[in-house]
């Protein structure tokens, strides 16, 4: 039983104690005979809650996957991921199957860098006395069809029909307080489940960040990442993401994608391999105390627009720079989170419609939208990208092809390597490369492939002097430096 568990049976039995002695006051009864008597009534209620509890998770887990991966991935250092630096690695995660054709679900953090993905179907519930599933215990190799970053969100495929699913729905409404489920692979332990509450429905983790999650204090560990946080309905809530945690163990706090935004996400990878969003050329951030007194603004708390882009949709409808935005879309806007939340989910082919206060005067405007799907930023996004570890250098590269070149800023020739991230290591050579460069040439040799890349790298020897002429945001420059 869990502490959870144990306290709310230490809390029911309080309850009925002190109902049966009001009781027995005005019934002449004896408060002892009371005690047994509703004690019976609570034992019951108590063994009704948990066949309740078992029937959700009985529910919920054949649809759990556990994610293997070999590759490469972000270097982890004392918690902290470094997304620039990649290693050699082998990950255990955790996804959900929200679709019987092979469709699952997971954290983009789980499958970056992944060389090879199989997924392990779970096995058939020991105590179920029903034919076992078709692909019960079964490994199947999966392959990424779209990851978006700013989510964490990942849609994989497996060739597999006929697999229990837990079904994505945008309508079902979170409460603060109630029970939830995390289902996972915590530490590679298969089909784990942890019981708490949420804890907030709208977190923001980090000032800089506007996306939101639900927080609870149900055990999340290192494998839960892309597992599924359910209500006593088994209705997937949120897909578990991450934990705080000063000691590396879990504390209570975790941390879950919200439904609405796993689906907009699983919608818009499926059909296009990445997230179409829209924008309005408006930058927004939180107002503080501070701010607000500085600027004289009529509130200390919302969200009020810091900047907007020359010729924007936002500066054609007429918003000002230190609008404070009321609500968008008739949704109230309490924060940056619920700002981003608007544009993330608003359609891309309606005009969107944002209430602001402007001094002491409340107006509103009516502003089109542009749609745009995020630059990938460290390459590892895409699908089936053929990439290679420059040992000398200690950097990943791949050959500017057609899946690279509309991803980089490029305004000269088309040939290169392009940095797709650097090797981890405390060793290694401070080139001054940066991800996304392009690499014309080194020591004026231009550079066609990886392939011939490799050849040079062979022949730096120690000490030698190299120099790389790059591309960076459009612009050429030159890196040197020597091999250590």
């Amino acid at each position: 039983m869990t502490k959870l568990q144990r306290m709310k049976c230490g809390i029911a039995f309080l309850l009925v104690a002190a109902s049966a002695n009001a009781q027995s006051k005005e019934l002449g009864r004896s408060p002892v005979a009371a005690v047994r008597v509703d004690a019976a009534t609570s034992s019951n209620l108590l063994r009704d809650l948990d066949s309740s509890l078992e029937k959700v998770v009985a529910k919920v887990s054949p649809a759990v996957v556990q994610i293997v991966v070999n590759g490469y991935g972000p270097l982890e250092d004392r918690g902290h991921t470094d997304t620039s630096r990649i290693v050699r690695q082998h990950a255990i995660g955790a996804g959900v199957i929200v679709d019987s054709d092979g469709y699952i679900i997971t954290n983009a953090h789980v499958v970056e860098g992944a060389e090879r993905i199989r997924v392990i179907l779970p096995p058939p519930a020991e105590s179920t006395t029903e034919v076992p599933p078709i692909h019960a215990g079964q490994i199947l190799d999966a392959k990424v069809l779209g990851t978006h970053k700013q989510s964490d969100l990942a849609l994989l495929k497996v060739e597999a029909t006929h697999l229990p699913t837990v079904p994505l729905h945008s309508d079902v409404r979170v409460r603060q307080g109630e029970l939830v489920f995390a289902v996972g692979s915590p530490e590679g332990l298969r089909d784990s489940v942890t019981m708490g509450v949420v804890s907030s429905i709208a977190r923001q983790t980090d000032p800089g960040d506007p996306m939101i999650y639900i927080q609870t204090d149900a055990s999340i560990n290192p494998g839960n990442s892309g597992g599924p946080l359910v209500d006593i309905d088994g209705n997937l809530i949120g897909i578990n993401t991450f934990m705080l945690s000063e000691s590396g163990g879990n504390e209570g706090l975790g941390f879950a994608i919200p439904a609405v935004i796993v689906n907009f996400d699983y919608q818009n990878l499926r059909k296009f391999g990445h997230v179409h969003r829209v924008a309005i050329g408006a930058t927004t951030q939180n107002i503080t105390p501070t701010l607000a007194a500085g600027l004289g603004l009529a509130r200390s708390w919302g969200a009020i627009i810091s900047d907007l882009a020359d010729g924007g949709a936002a500066e054609a409808a007429g918003l000002h720079i230190d609008d404070i935005v009321l609500s968008m879309d008739g949704r109230r806007i309490l924060g940056l989170p619920d700002f981003m939340a608007a544009l993330y989910l608003h359609p891309a082919d309606q005009v969107l419609k944002i209430d602001v206060l402007r001094g002491d005067s409340r107006m509103s405007f009516n502003v089109p939208v542009t749609e745009y799907h995020d630059k990938i930023e460290e390459f590892a996004d895409i699908p089936d990208l053929k990439k290679a570890l420059i040992r000398k250098l200690n950097i990943f590269v791949a050959d500017l092809d057609e899946k690279v070149k509309p991803l980089v800023n490029s305004a000269h020739a088309d040939t290169g390597v392009v940095v797709v991230a650097q090797g981890g290591g405390s060793n290694a050579v401070d080139t001054g490369l940066e991800t996304g460069d392009i690499i014309r040439s080194i020591d004026r040799t231009p550079l066609q492939s990886i392939a011939q890349f490799r050849v040079i790298d062979r022949i730096l020897k120690s000490g030698d002097p190299v120099v790389l002429q790059v591309e960076r945001n459009g612009k050429l420059q030159y890196l040197a430096f020597e091999i250590e």
